[in-house]
C-alpha cells in the first residue's frame, strides 16, 4: 500500500505543495529566501538568502519528521554562479555537516523574482 502525504505552507498557493511524500522518499519543491509571512528578505545579500533558504528547507523536511540528515539529494540554482556560487557552497557545507547528499549546483539566467538569487530543491529518505 503506498502512503501518501503532503504540506504546503499556506503562504501562497501556486498549484504544488511544498513537500511531497511517497512511501518514505520525500520531494522538496524549490525553496528560496521567503519569511514566515511570505515577504522576500535579503535582496542584493547572497549570504542572507542562502542561510534563510536553508531555514526554510529545514522547516519542511521538520514537517514530515525529517532533518537534513535524510537529505538524498540537492540541487542549488543561482542566477549569479561564478560571483557566488563559492559562498553558496561554503554556506551549504557548514549547514549540512559531515553529512554528504548527492547534489548538483546549477546556474541559471533568473528565478521567479527579480532580486531572487538563489532556489534550493531536494530528495530526502525518511
Amino acid at each position: 500500500m503506498t502512503t501518501i502525504k503532503t504540506y504546503n505552507h499556506n503562504l501562497w498557493d501556486h498549484g504544488i505543495s511544498q513537500g511531497y511524500c511517497v512511501d518514505n522518499t520525500l520531494y522538496i519543491s524549490g525553496q528560496f529566501s521567503h519569511n514566515t509571512k511570505g515577504e522576500f528578505v535579503g535582496a542584493d545579500d547572497i549570504k542572507t538568502q542562502v542561510l534563510q533558504t536553508l531555514t526554510n528547507l529545514d522547516s519542511v523536511l521538520n514537517e514530515f519528521g525529517a532533518t537534513k540528515l535524510n537529505l538524498a539529494y540537492v540541487e542549488l540554482y543561482l542566477t549569479h554562479a561564478k560571483e557566488h556560487g563559492e559562498i553558496a557552497i561554503e554556506l551549504f557545507k557548514k549547514y549540512i555537516e559531515h553529512h554528504r547528499p548527492a547534489g548538483s549546483m546549477i546556474g541559471v539566467a533568473e528565478l521567479a523574482f527579480p532580486e531572487q538569487w538563489v532556489e534550493i530543491r531536494a530528495i530526502a529518505h525518511i
